[in-house]
């Protein structure tokens, strides 16, 4: 059995003090968890911080004041070595939404007095009983869309309000076999090297069948947007996406690949490199080349794929392109 229970012991104490910590606290709630190292990688415009003050400074208690309490709503929960260093490194990884009630500003979004969800993603490298390493991915223009304040042109796939697995079963808080996970990673790894990941062309549908169930369903980030079915997925992300980011395409690898029972996935920094040709995200062509960084995580069934969670940090990607996301709707809201 793959045993990684004391590991997520850790996060899980971690998360639950967070839960219960204020702005004024949080540092301290950290210090207890982290590596006085720790590495902490979070989406634009926040990127590296190192140690428990800045993390707590620059994100936490800005979050905590905009939109609390913060209650932290989880789908997925797994642990499992990361084949990227050869499953040296164990990680932990939850995925869900943090809720509040967005009374207070932040980063420039105008507050809305109600309910508001952040899509978020965290992945925990865990050494001798700490924290050591995080990216913390989570989807802003979501939470803009929310207020009201899309930044974005129409997108090509659906705005919604992402659920869990459809299993249900994404809280992997016991033991499991390792041939799961084995084979979950396995259904990744073939879905990486699968041509029709890669390149699209007509023939994209017959290669995605082969990792990837008809049914598929492919959560996409705000601005993209989810679709579900390999035709609705290849017309309205893949032939769009290829259409505007095929140049200059390089893929620059993962820093963490892993899975657990039925689920699995991966995060880069960056994954890719790619230049705008012109359309992307209402943007013109881009003067060069632009960082991607990304998150994927998977539910495999019977040796395919069937769900897809993405996280682009797409923000950043803008700003290397010279366009302010954040400064404009800050400029917008100092107007009003």
């Amino acid at each position: 059995m793959a045993d990684f229970q004391s590991e997520k012991a850790v996060v899980r104490r971690l998360h639950a003090e967070l839960a219960d910590a204020a702005p004024e606290s949080v540092a301290g709630v950290l210090e207890r968890y982290v590596t006085p190292e720790w590495l902490w990688r979070g989406m634009h415009p926040f990127h590296e911080q190192h140690g428990a003050d800045a993390v707590a400074r620059v994100f936490w208690a800005p979050l905590m004041t905009a939109l609390g309490p913060l209650q932290r709503r989880p789908d997925i929960f797994i642990a499992g070595l990361n084949q990227i260093d050869g499953f040296q490194s164990l990680w932990v990884v939850q995925m869900g939404h943090l809720m509040g009630l967005f009374d207070h500003p932040f980063l420039g979004i105008r507050p809305t007095g109600k309910i508001a969800l952040l899509r978020f993603v965290e992945f925990n490298r865990v050494a001798d009983g700490r924290v050591a390493e995080t990216a913390m991915f989570f989807d802003l223009p979501h939470l803009m869309i929310q207020a009201g304040q899309n930044p974005f042109p129409p997108q090509t796939g659906a705005h919604l309000v992402q659920p869990g697995p459809m299993t249900h079963d994404g809280l992997i808080h016991d033991a499991r076999d390792p041939a799961e996970g084995h084979a979950t990673l396995a259904a990744i790894n073939a879905m990486l090297d699968n041509p029709g990941a890669k390149f699209h062309n007509t023939d994209e549908a017959n290669r995605l069948a082969r990792v990837w169930h008809d049914d598929m369903i492919w959560w996409g980030p705000a601005g993209i947007g989810a679709t579900y079915t390999i035709q609705r997925y290849v017309r309205q992300h893949s032939i769009p996406f290829d259409q505007a980011l095929s140049e200059g395409y390089r893929f620059n690898g993962h820093l963490c690949r892993l899975a657990e029972g039925s689920f699995g996935g991966f995060f880069g920094w960056p994954n890719l490199t790619l230049r705008n040709a012109g359309g992307y995200m209402g943007m013109t062509a881009g003067a060069g080349p632009a960082d991607m960084r990304v998150v994927d995580m998977y539910r495999a069934r019977d040796g395919k794929l069937a769900e897809n969670w993405i996280f682009i940090d797409i923000l950043h990607y803008l700003a290397m392109q010279g366009l302010d996301v954040l400064g404009r709707m800050a400029s917008l809201s100092q107007g009003r």
